[in-house]
């Protein structure tokens, strides 16, 4: 795919935007992923940064998804520390994530995309607002200094034994005056700048929100050293970019995949189900992301994954985690006002170049000031106008809807899209149980049941309890002309209705339309 540079002046600020974005999350998620002490010669945060880096840059450049962008997924962290404890080491782990993008590949060659027209929209909308609610009560802890979890952390339940609600606790008997301020600084501005009086002004349509909220937060540290050391934040608060002083250090952060692990079965078992649970949160970050964009494009689906496939590729053999298309980083983009694929591209180049040209100065940004900004994304996520516009849309909408939020809230995103999907289902089948015949009954008593186009073994019960209630002596018609097919048990049902009940009962019966009563 063609790099669109139309649009850059919108671009290149939603990439600078998702930079932001996407810098502590592929940090966060990186050193949770490889936190094994037992693995010797195991790197730490840079391997998120590279799947960050690849996600940007090869995915951004072969996917269609104009508005998508990817890289390292929290909801694979599970899986990926299970991996490398299985395998004993990371380069074994690494010949998975290649195998993983070939098998991604085949998928999108496969046809396999259409998956993903199958995800009910109240699920997705569920989706988009539990990740905005999950993202506001994980980041609150960072903005008020409790930095205990990682960035881009989504899992209720902990290593540690917490949860999401018990962390808010902890959090707020752990306050660090200066984060605090920081923090609460960075979202006032962020609520106060989006007020249309602020949008018009030059300045702030030369600059971006989230850029300039960071340079304040820095500011304000730089001042507490200076005159506060009291609220000084102290580098653990801070982001933690590994520093290469030249090239030599810059390539020994890369690691590289020993292919000796192809003999081991178990690599090919972790290849599939990498493949399989990131190519799911792909489609529904796709879908999702979709929903979100105000032009409403489409995304070709087969294509893009066969562009996570060729990332996986790339990342794993460069001793990157596993990527995904992620909603968090997608929606900053679309709230950014990007326009193409540009801004993911540009992201990407943005995430190299802070690790070569200027690490040191990306390593004075307060956790707080991002925390803030990721706050804010998630609202955007979550807004209340979204919750009244599902619960107008009725129960057979809402409570899929509410279900997958809670779902995600208290389990992780794929159980949680599971559990929405397993209500909407339920819904689908009390809703095809009802609507399989209409009844109605003339001036002379005499009744017309009209059978719907698709009559299947679930409609069997409801059709013959109203076909039981009809009193002795009636006059019933069956109208089948519209009915295309009808289960086997259902016209077992009938004919018995027809030449036995029927006659004890004294019921005059009229078939219309179903060929096997009509011949005789």
């Amino acid at each position: 795919m063609k790099i669109n540079f139309k649009n850059w002046q919108e671009d290149l600020p939603a990439g600078l935007v998702v930079f932001l974005v996407a810098l502590p999350l592929c940090l966060g998620v990186g050193l949770a992923s490889t936190n094994l002490p037992e693995i010797n010669g195991l790197p730490n945060l840079f391997t998120g940064i590279i799947a960050g880096i690849i996600g940007g840059t090869i995915v951004g450049f072969f996917s269609q998804s104009r508005l998508g962008v990817s890289g390292p997924a929290a909801g694979l962290i599970s899986i990926i520390l299970s991996a490398i404890t299985l395998l004993g080491s990371y380069e074994a782990f690494l010949v998975s994530v290649v195998l993983s993008g070939i098998i991604q590949i085949i998928a999108g060659f496969l046809n396999a995309g259409v998956i993903s027209n199958y995800f009910p929209t109240s699920v997705i909308k569920g989706m988009l607002a539990a990740i905005g609610i999950t993202l506001i009560l994980k980041e609150i802890p960072h903005v008020v200094g409790y930095d205990a979890d990682f960035f881009g952390d989504e899992s209720f339940f902990q290593p540690d034994g917490h949860n999401t609600l018990s962390e808010l606790l902890y959090a707020f008997n752990s306050i660090l005056p200066g984060s605090l301020l920081v923090g609460v600084t960075s979202i006032f501005l962020l609520v106060l700048l989006e007020k249309e009086y602020f949008k018009k002004l030059r300045f702030f349509q030369l600059i971006p929100l989230p850029l300039l909220v960071v340079i304040i937060g820095i500011a304000m540290n730089f001042l507490f050293t200076l005159f506060i050391p009291e609220l000084k934040i102290s580098e653990k608060h801070l982001v933690q970019l590994p520093v290469a002083n030249n090239l030599d250090e810059f390539f020994k952060f890369f690691t590289f995949p020993n292919f000796q692990a192809l003999t081991n079965p178990n690599v090919y078992i972790i290849a599939f189900t990498l493949a399989l649970v990131g190519s799911l949160e792909t489609l529904l970050s796709v879908d999702a992301t979709d929903k979100l964009d105000p032009e409403k494009r489409s995304t070709p689906t087969n294509r893009e994954l066969k562009a996570q496939g060729i990332g996986n590729m790339f990342s794993g053999m460069l001793g990157g985690l596993p990527v995904t298309q992620v909603i968090v980083r997608s929606s900053a983009n679309i709230n950014a006002g990007g326009k193409s694929n540009l801004s993911t591209i540009f992201h990407g180049v943005l995430l190299l170049l802070a690790v070569l040209l200027f690490p040191t100065i990306l390593n004075f940004i307060p956790l707080a000031t991002l925390a803030g900004i990721l706050i804010i994304v998630g609202y955007k996520l979550a807004k209340i106008s979204l919750f009244k516009q599902m619960i107008g849309y009725g129960k057979e909408q809402s409570i899929p809807f509410l279900a997958t939020i809670i779902g995600i809230l208290f389990t992780d995103l794929l159980r949680g899209i599971a559990i929405g999907i397993c209500v909407s289902i339920f819904y689908v089948l009390k809703k095809n149980l009802k609507n399989n015949f209409t009844k109605k009954t003339n001036q002379n008593k005499e009744i017309e049941i009209t059978l719907a186009e698709e009559i299947t073994f679930l409609n069997k019960g409801t059709i013959m309890s109203e076909f039981n209630s009809i009193e002795p002596n009636s006059a019933i018609t069956i109208n089948g002309s519209n009915c295309q097919n009808i289960d086997f048990d259902v016209m077992e049902f009938l004919r018995e209705f027809v030449h036995v009940t029927s006659k004890n009962k004294n019921i005059k019966v009229t078939i219309i339309g179903i060929k096997e009563f009509e011949k005789k």
